[in-house]
């Protein structure tokens, strides 16, 4: 009989920056054990960049996942407006003394829309210059996921809560197309990406966590 574990973080908190038009998207660690696994994430980061993580264990070694990423974020000197989806599958398992340490390995394609306006003032406040840089980006990546499902114990306003953590490295192949600044059309980027991030899980149900994560 298939086994059906949903969760759902509610909350991440994903510190990150970048110089690129691409923009990281949350890296999924769903921490999948067995066949029939499902788990769903729900990540804003501090600036308003919301991803949602899907994954389904479709047999006892092998899973499949799906991603999306959203972000507008309108500013006075700086507006960024990204969206982005990837579809990916790979190989988990279990080892430890007591199978709660688990490996993921996982591959996928992707696709992204960026758009950005830096703007600058004088001292007066009046516009003197704009900068806006658009364009669509294709992605590939292969990520490495380690965690324990050890739990340490916190407790907080008398209730014990599960804590557990992991890692996450995924490495990004990015090539823009049709990259325009100002109007203008410019070569297009071919660059690499290493995007390594931590993350704690507060266990507050069965189907609910909690999640802080940190990264590039």
């Amino acid at each position: 009989m298939k086994q059906l574990l949903p969760s759902l973080f509610i909350l991440s908190i994903l510190l990150s920056s970048c110089s690129s038009i691409y923009m990281p998207s949350v890296p999924n660690t769903p921490m999948l054990t067995t066949k029939g696994e499902i788990a769903a994430g729900a990540h804003m980061s501090l600036k308003g960049n919301f991803n949602f993580n899907s994954a389904y264990a479709v047999g006892n070694h092998v899973a499949l996942m799906a991603n999306g990423a959203y972000m507008q974020n309108e500013k006075t000197k700086k507006d960024v407006k990204n969206k982005a989806i990837e579809i990916g599958g790979g190989y988990f398992n279990t080892f430890g003394p007591d199978n709660n340490r688990i490996l993921e390995i996982y591959a996928g394609i992707g696709s992204g829309k960026s758009d950005r306006i830096f703007r600058e003032f004088d001292k007066n406040d009046v516009l003197i210059s704009s900068d806006n840089q658009k364009a669509d980006y294709d992605k590939k990546f292969i990520q490495v996921n380690y965690s324990s499902k050890k739990r340490d114990n916190l407790r907080l306003f008398g209730v014990n809560f599960g804590l557990n953590y992991g890692t996450a490295l995924r490495m990004s192949f990015i090539n823009t197309n049709n990259f325009y600044r100002n109007g203008v059309l410019q070569a297009n980027e071919d660059n690499i990406f290493i995007e390594p991030v931590f993350f704690t899980r507060m266990i507050l149900s069965e189907q609910v966590q909690l999640q802080y994560t940190s990264g590039s």
